[in-house]
């Protein structure tokens, strides 16, 4: 769940069901990482086991010593980028000093999850707030890349081969997941490509440590609060090893990144060991990621969507997430499917993504893409799942060039730029960097006004406009 995760994951608006990836160790964690496991093969896959398992004793000492972290890189001291009270330095320095008595006040919600006393204070003893977190919680590349750069660093050659190689190697498995829950073997491959690199990427943070840090320190603490009490969970329920449950910097862990509490609902014991463990369990980590996207909705048969052409006079006030119409009637508007093929299913219906504006490619998307999206609410996340699927699965790369000459605006002018289009009365939300559907919508109406072609694209133009120059 990452990525954000994560990855990917700033995923700050999503509930918490729909909050999986906020900070995915494959695409967008410090780096800090290395390969954590091999995970095995498996010959014969039993039939998913849908209850969780019972609890087992608290860890030994052994496993409590896990938790001791190699001294990971030192908090820059700065506030965070969002403007957040909670992400001042002052407000983080005084919430890291507090960090032993708000991990004592958490211990009631515990409880009332069945964790005793003694195994919480097992489990949490010498835990100490992982700082260097407050300095990546702003900085996920799906929200601060340009897409082109974003699809370059995740789309490339080598993760395309790597992945068709995993999918040969696990091809019982794979199978086995299709038939039981009718989810495209590609799409979930490529969640574990991005997600992890196939695995060599997952994190090498403690996980109770992750969301105990965000669960007392920074905004979202309320989010964090349970997914630290998931993790405490996890580890007493003894589905997974304490050594082994590591992952991104939020918490998000395994293969396919799952966050705690997600974890909790979604996971699946696939090869009947009695274990949901995600880590080392190939079929359990397909069928975990594959219960999730077929709880959400996914539509077996259907793709996540298209690369499309859309004529330069379009009215690109359609290129709206809640606009949806039949593949046949974006037709009737000029729109072809790129390369020159038809679409195989006219009625279909789907709406248009145009995420570099007029001067680069389209997308008339589906409601698959909407489900990988409940994966990661990013735009840029689930069009690169959708692209490496489509290259898994022996797809061209996309038709279109991209707008690689448009200057990338920063953070900092992100934010500038919403607070402008605030203050001439447009509904954005909160001003934080991250331009989400509102901030694109406002954008197209302010593009309108001003004699722009209104496509939603935050360009440098677009800004010195607002700024009155």
């Amino acid at each position: 769940m990452g990525h954000w995760r994560g990855t990917c994951l700033s995923l700050w608006p999503l509930a918490a069901l729909g909050m999986l990836l906020i900070g995915c160790a494959g695409a967008a964690d410090d780096r800090n990482v290395t390969a954590t496991s091999s995970i095995p093969q498996s010959a014969a896959i039993p039939r998913p086991v849908a209850a969780a398992p019972a609890p087992r004793a608290a860890p030994s000492a052994g496993a409590r010593r896990s938790f001791a972290q190699a001294t990971p890189p030192e908090w820059s001291g700065e506030s965070g980028s969002s403007g957040h009270p909670l992400m001042s330095s002052d407000a983080i320095r005084s919430a890291a000093a507090d960090f032993q008595n708000c991990l004592q006040g958490l211990y009631p919600a515990a409880s009332k999850r069945g964790i005793p006393k003694q195994a919480y204070d097992s489990l949490t003893r010498g835990l100490t707030p992982d700082l260097r977190i407050m300095d990546l919680v702003d900085a996920q590349p799906e929200f601060t890349l340009a897409f082109w750069d974003y699809l370059d660093r995740l789309v490339g050659e080598e993760r395309i081969q790597r992945g068709r190689e995993v999918l040969a190697e696990n091809r019982a498995a794979f199978d086995a997941m299709e038939k039981n829950y009718g989810v495209d073997r590609y799409v979930i491959a490529a969640i574990w490509g991005i997600e992890s690199k196939y695995s060599t990427m997952m994190g090498e943070r403690s996980v109770v440590r992750s969301t105990a840090t965000l669960a007392c320190v920074g905004r979202r603490q309320d989010y964090f609060r349970n997914e630290f009490l998931a993790a405490i969970e996890i580890l007493y329920r003894g589905d997974v090893q304490a050594e082994r449950m590591k992952g991104s910097w939020a918490g998000a862990f395994g293969p396919t990144q799952f966050m705690p509490s997600v974890y909790k609902i979604y996971a699946v014991d696939a090869d009947g060991d009695g274990r949901r463990d995600l880590t080392t369990s190939v079929p359990d980590l397909l069928f975990s990621t594959a219960n999730y996207f077929k709880r959400h909705g996914w539509e077996t048969g259907q793709t996540w969507g298209y690369e499309v052409e859309v004529p330069k006079n379009f009215n690109f006030t359609l290129a709206d997430r809640n606009k949806l119409m039949s593949l046949r009637e974006w037709e009737q508007l000029g729109i072809r499917r790129a390369g020159g093929k038809p679409f195989p299913r006219s009625a279909d219906r789907a709406f248009l993504m145009v995420p570099a504006g007029s001067q680069g490619p389209g997308f008339l998307m589906l409601n698959n893409f909407r489900v990988i999206m409940r994966y990661n609410p990013a735009e840029a996340y689930a069009l690169a799942i959708g692209h490496l699927s489509d290259r898994l699965r022996g797809g061209e790369p996309l038709v279109q060039a991209w707008p690689r000459h448009e200057r990338v605006l920063t953070r900092d002018e992100r934010t500038e730029m919403q607070q402008l289009l605030a203050r001439r009365g447009f509904d954005i939300g909160t001003p934080d960097g991250r331009l989400g559907a509102k901030t694109r919508a406002a954008i197209r109406d302010f593009q309108g006004r001003a004699g722009l072609v209104p496509d939603g694209f935050p360009s440098a133009t677009v800004l010195a406009r607002l700024r009155g120059n």
